[in-house]
């Protein structure tokens, strides 16, 4: 089918009023019918754009450097949150990150009935053989200092019979290399099979602990609050902590973590999906799911940091094929994966520290349903006078759906 074709059987199929649902569909094209095309091509079986608020974060000084960072995201307050803390560190020395490691992996997976001897002694035989098979395709990668690490034998079979694994560690440099691992592991599982090997698959993984990066703030403990400076820290610490032991906690820590994170990701068109899977599998590797960052007191300093995974790429995928994307990396100056790294660690971290803050202070809601009084206005379809009205009257009390659907009745009734 045409893509005309296909809106038209699912509007006649799906939606009492067929008109209505196609007219939404096609007010998201673009105009621009190349710019549409290529947005057509993501993805299959494409009838329309879903635009989310693309926004900027300023203010935020990382190692030395002035950064204005790109942030995708429909939830109200994070950009806000972001740029606030930004500039709050702005004068207290900004955000110091390190990239510690850069190592991906991928894993062939495969059934053996044999000796285990006889197969770690085939398996060592081979090494030289597996690698070779894979020059076609790391020929570049190794031109830009990236290429296999090295892999090993996974004995698996304690876990289920017969069960091994070859695993084999990658750098792909500033590509986030899904691709090239996975063609890499094709081509070693065909060198390496044999009537006794039944292959099972050959895929990367998202759990990338070798590919981490650290972010930090510190000042002075008096800096950190205007009023009762050293018991709000406590506070502060005490929170972080509570993140540490309490799964429930735990959790929505990391999702305010991933609040930033996952907006930088998108803006610059790298896969959110996997870096979540990675960074919850990180928050879990020691047996139980733990908040990411911690703080402490110090010698009168207060201090703020986390490490977490995160593999990305400032080449291939849609990198370079979607406009947004590309201008997100021009607007960060063309940075490498590992500098996208540390600016995706910094807006996650800020936004961490948003949100602990605001719940051991004045409470999350108060400055969050103040941002989000515009989404309530907007599902009342307000005259422009109504709307100038509620945001002045709620400018000083507190926000809440409720609230907000009640004085609109009000206002309407005395109208």
């Amino acid at each position: 089918m045409s893509k005309q074709e296909k809106i038209d059987w699912l509007v006649d199929r799906f939606f009492d009023d067929s008109l209505a649902a196609k007219a939404v569909l096609e007010q998201y094209w673009n105009d621009d019918r190349l710019l549409q095309e290529l947005h057509d091509d993501f993805i299959e079986n494409t009838l329309s754009n879903y635009y989310l608020p693309y926004a900027v974060a300023p203010n935020f000084l990382i190692n030395g450097r002035d950064y204005t960072i790109p942030m995708v995201i429909e939830e109200s307050s994070v950009v806000a949150a972001a740029s606030m803390v930004a500039k709050f560190w702005y004068s207290r020395g900004g955000f110091h990150t390190r990239v510690i490691s850069t190592e991906k992996t991928g894993q062939i997976h495969f059934l053996y009935r044999g000796d285990a001897d006889g197969l770690r002694y085939y398996f060592e035989k081979m090494k030289p053989e597996l690698l070779r098979a894979t020059g076609p395709y790391t020929r570049n990668m190794r031109k830009r200092g990236g290429g296999i690490l090295g892999m090993e034998l996974v004995d698996k079979t304690a876990d289920m019979p017969h069960y091994y694994q070859i695993h084999v560690r990658f750098d792909t440099r500033d590509s986030m290399g899904a691709n090239f691992i996975n063609t890499c592991l094709e081509a070693i599982a065909e060198r390496f099979v044999r009537p006794d090997i039944e292959i099972i698959m050959s895929i990367l993984s998202n759990y990338v602990p070798g590919c981490t990066v650290r972010a930090e703030v510190e000042c002075p403990v008096e800096e950190l609050y205007k009023d009762d400076a050293v018991k709000q820290a406590e506070k502060f610490v005490k929170a972080v902590e509570i993140a540490r032991v309490s799964v429930p906690r735990a959790v929505t820590h990391n999702k305010g973590i991933m609040n930033g994170v996952d907006a930088v990701v998108i803006a610059t068109g790298n896969d959110f999906r996997a870096v979540e899977a990675g960074v919850h599998a990180f928050a879990a590797r020691d047996g139980v799911y733990r908040g990411l960052s911690r703080a402490e007191i110090e010698g009168g300093m207060f201090r703020f940091w986390m490490e977490i995974p995160l593999a990305v790429g400032t080449v291939g995928g849609l990198t370079k094929l979607h406009p947004l994307a590309k201008l997100s990396l021009d607007l960060l100056g063309h940075p490498t994966a590992e500098e996208l790294m540390q600016v995706i660690a910094a807006a996650g971290l800020a936004q961490n520290f948003a949100a602990i803050r605001a719940l051991t202070t004045s409470g999350i809601q108060k400055g969050h349903m103040k941002l989000h009084l515009n989404n309530i206005i907007r599902q009342l379809d307000v005259t422009a006078e109504e709307k100038e009205f509620l945001i002045k009257y709620f400018e000083n009390r507190t926000v809440s759906h409720n609230e907000v659907i009640k004085k609109f009745y009000e206002l309407r009734k005395k109208i």
